[in-house]
């Protein structure tokens, strides 16, 4: 783990991304991260509603906050500066 990079527990759902939203600490600066329900669902199971996007999302935090912190490092930013699986 690089301890420049840290994950808060703040995840929620995007209605707008239709996306589990959550952000990363960088060097003291925020990053936002999302990855797509379509990814969810094609990765770990079947979800409908928010929560359960949300629950498949924190059955594999450190799996996805792994891919994250490797997209952040080779600075794969979208438009928007988001980091996006």
């Amino acid at each position: 783990m690089n301890q420049s990079i840290i994950f808060t527990d703040n995840e929620e759902w995007d209605p707008i991304r239709n996306a589990v939203i959550c952000s990363a600490l960088v060097n003291g600066f925020q990053v936002h991260c999302c990855i797509q329900g379509k990814v969810i669902n094609a990765r770990f199971g079947f979800a409908e509603r928010p929560e359960q996007f949300i629950e498949l999302f924190r059955q594999y935090r450190w799996d996805l906050e792994d891919e994250f912190e490797q997209m952040i490092l080779n600075e794969e930013f979208d438009n928007d500066g988001w980091v996006v699986i």
